[in-house]
């Protein structure tokens, strides 16, 4: 049995604050070590990304950084070396178990402590930590005399994570049996489809690579771009959003690219489009596959050259911006049939993202309607749903998929008035649907 000495710890009143900053996407692993290190009577930040650890940094004095092995936005070994030249002060310590350049900070035991605990979460020596944070005695810790290393068939949280990134056969792109993935926040549900949405945002957003989001509608296509942008290191740069099916034709390529004054009828002054509004970041085209071939072929010089012409201008102006585009028809098809561009589908196709209807994960319905109900609490009286309307909607086929369900919860809402509960006579579908 090899030992790990107990840190010490004198009684809340006698420690001077202690801020750690636990950086991971795992959002279980950041909820273990946080409690671990609460227990030692530390106050603790979490962040699910490079970035967002060095904005928390940034916004509060630091003693320690924990960082997972991964980080879903940047390079590991790059963001150490750059935190630690910002941050000389704080003491940087990986869950691989490597330790910062930067000179050890005086509680450095405590923090490797802290995270042997948190990945043994079952021993009782985990219960007697989790119980210090209702305890300032340290009388607790003399009993915490060893400790015990993980079994010899205990997958280390590192390479769990590692598998989880990885797992996915070549032949399709799905899951291999065990893998284990993590959804992202912006996505409800834990089918095994939408963990794979989850996937596939995390391995794709580090990258430049254009993204094609395919899904029928009402499906979360954009929520899905939005993930993207998040994770990606533009993520502090502009998300500009445009539906090429919510304007005319012949907007639609001003409203792209721009236009100069006196360039068309009504063009009273000049102004930017949307291509070049989002310089450094993310453009999301929904609905692509609405756009008119003519204006293609102008979308292709820009995704080939970085390039853009505002209508009415002979200069050429260079943008960078990264394209994620969104389709509720099979753009392939598309294209195979002469209706889309097959040289522009496969510049914007480089990696697929489908979100699934709803209809192929019902069993996550439970968890979008507490969602949804959740969202509605923060601007009217709190609704809670009775069995018989739970039962009512599991029953639905979902034509109009998560957008449908969350439009029946909010007429249901409205229909039941003043109750806090929604019963099964007020979830009304629609004349047309059903």
């Amino acid at each position: 049995m090899q030992t790990f000495p107990v840190p010490v710890t004198p009684r809340a009143s006698q420690i001077r604050p202690r801020t750690a900053l636990v950086a991971s996407a795992d959002s279980s692993f950041r909820q273990r070590v946080s409690q671990s290190l609460r227990g030692l009577r530390w106050h603790v930040r979490e962040a699910e990304s490079g970035a967002e650890a060095w904005m928390q940094a940034d916004d509060e004095a630091m003693d320690a950084l924990i960082v997972d092995s991964w980080l879903p936005d940047l390079n590991l070994q790059e963001f150490v070396q750059d935190f630690q030249t910002h941050f000389p002060e704080v003491d940087v310590v990986t869950l691989d178990g490597g330790l910062g350049d930067a000179p050890r900070g005086p509680h450095r035991q405590e923090i490797l402590y802290a995270l042997h605990r948190s990945q043994e979460p079952d021993t009782p020596a985990w219960n007697d930590v989790r119980e210090l944070e209702e305890e300032a005695l340290p009388a607790r810790f003399d009993s915490l005399l060893t400790f015990r290393k993980p079994a010899a068939n205990t997958v280390p949280l590192p390479l769990i994570r590692e598998l989880a990134v990885n797992a996915c056969d070549a032949s399709d792109g799905s899951f291999a049996a065990g893998a284990v993935v993590d959804r992202l926040p912006e996505l409800v549900g834990d089918a095994h489809c939408m963990l794979e949405v989850s996937r596939r945002i995390r391995l794709v957003a580090p990258r430049s690579t254009p993204v094609l989001i395919e899904g029928p509608t009402g499906s979360g296509k954009e929520l899905v771009a939005a993930a993207v942008h998040r994770l990606s290191d533009r993520r502090r740069k502009p998300f500009v959003a445009i539906n090429c099916a919510a304007i005319p034709e012949t907007l639609l390529e001003a409203e792209l690219f721009g236009h100069t004054r006196g360039a068309f009828t009504g063009a009273v002054q000049g102004r930017i489009g949307r291509i070049e509004a989002a310089n450094g970041g993310t453009l999301f085209l929904d609905e692509i596959g609405e756009m008119p071939v003519t204006l293609q072929a102008k979308l292709l010089r820009f995704v080939e050259s970085g390039e853009l012409q505002r209508v009415g201008d002979n200069e050429t102006l260079k943008v960078d911006v990264r394209i994620l585009a969104a389709t509720h028809r099979p753009l392939a098809s598309s294209a195979h049939d002469g209706v889309f561009r097959a040289d522009l589908y496969y510049r914007l196709a480089v990696f697929l993202i489908r979100t699934p209807a709803l209809a192929e994960h019902p069993e996550d319905i439970p968890a979008l309607v507490e969602h949804f109900l959740e969202k509605m609490a923060r601007r009217w009286p709190a609704k809670h749903i009775l069995a018989g309307a739970m039962a009512r909607l599991k029953a639905h086929s979902w034509p109009g998929n998560v957008r449908e369900l969350q439009h029946v919860l909010e007429r249901a809402a409205i229909l039941a008035g003043d109750a806090p509960t929604i019963r099964a006579e007020e979830i009304e579908f629609g004349m047309c649907l059903g």
